[in-house]
């Protein structure tokens, strides 16, 4: 048997969401660490796929709408050994490098702000995500103006100097 799903992450306004893999029971109390270290405003909830034993959806998080949101996607995607964070005070910019050095986490599929597609193979034995639709497709290839506002944004938001 295998079948493919798809799972709709919808992010909610003014919110980032990250999408990873990772390997032990800890991860959902050494992602909280990563997350509060990196950015001390941050509000965020996790969700973690627990992949033997129980098999349960661990969850973490000082913000308990997204706590509640990470622990429901989590459970609806099912796979084993995945993440979810659900982030708002921050970008993922901000904590990619305190996620990615946590020594459980074996990868990132996506950060973003945009509506994600989980694309998801179930056999006899599981769940694993196959790949991960991040926003929409590409309209066209910019033009100076685009670039003006591309880096006017940046300038804006404070990522690069006047």
């Amino acid at each position: 048997m295998l079948e493919f799903k798809k799972v709709k992450i919808e992010t909610p306004e003014g919110c980032n969401v990250i999408l990873g893999m990772a390997h032990f029971i800890k991860t959902v109390e050494d992602l909280y660490e990563a997350l509060v270290n990196a950015v001390p405003s941050i509000k965020f909830g996790i969700g973690f796929c627990e992949s033997s034993g129980p098999c349960l959806v661990r969850h973490e998080g000082n913000d308990e709408e997204l706590r509640k949101l990470a622990k429901e996607k989590a459970f609806e995607m099912g796979c084993g050994h995945s993440f979810i964070v659900f982030m708002k005070n921050a970008y993922p910019i901000n904590v990619l490098d305190k996620i990615k050095n946590v020594p459980e986490v074996c990868t990132i599929y996506a950060a973003t702000a945009n509506p994600l597609e989980v694309v998801i193979a179930e056999t006899e034995q599981g769940r694993g995500i196959t790949s991960v639709v991040d926003g929409l497709k590409s309209k066209g290839i910019e033009a100076e103006e685009d670039i003006k506002a591309r880096k006017a944004l940046l300038r804006k938001i404070g990522y690069k100097l006047g």
